[in-house]
């Protein structure tokens, strides 16, 4: 923990922003593994209702039954693979607060404003390289 304390005191400040604390870190920390913990549950739930809807008899159901099955089926599965990547967004950026670079862009390896990282805490480009990123 005291990895990502001096990384990102040690970073230049930009727009008025502090270096972290501990306690904040600790906050952040607190937040995304509360984070991992709600979508693993959700993976779970979301696996179990696919899992039972595989089962179910689907014989004699017409066309617009059928489609109405395989509609829902596929939303779930897109929810809990969308829920997946957040577990994996959200784990990364436990590591990077561990490995002592959270809060440091990946491009352009300046700091990420400490606002956008406490609304997205799983960012990992500041706002004018993620902006760069979208325009591509």
């Amino acid at each position: 923990m005291a990895g990502i304390t001096r990384a990102a005191k040690s970073a230049p400040e930009t727009s008025g922003d502090a270096g972290w604390t501990d306690e904040e870190i600790s906050e952040v920390r607190g937040r995304l593994q509360g984070e991992i913990e709600e979508l693993n549950a959700e993976v779970a739930r979301s696996e179990s209702q696919i899992a039972s809807g595989d089962i179910s008899d689907s014989a004699g159901d017409d066309q617009a039954d059928a489609g109405a099955k395989t509609y829902e089926r596929e939303r779930e599965i897109a929810l809990t693979l969308n829920a997946r990547d957040l577990v994996a967004q959200n784990e990364r950026a436990l590591a990077r607060i561990e490995a002592g670079t959270y809060g440091v862009c990946e491009s352009c390896h300046k700091p990420i404003g400490k606002e956008r990282l406490r609304a997205f805490p799983r960012a990992t480009l500041c706002v004018s390289c993620k902006t760069r990123e979208e325009r591509r």
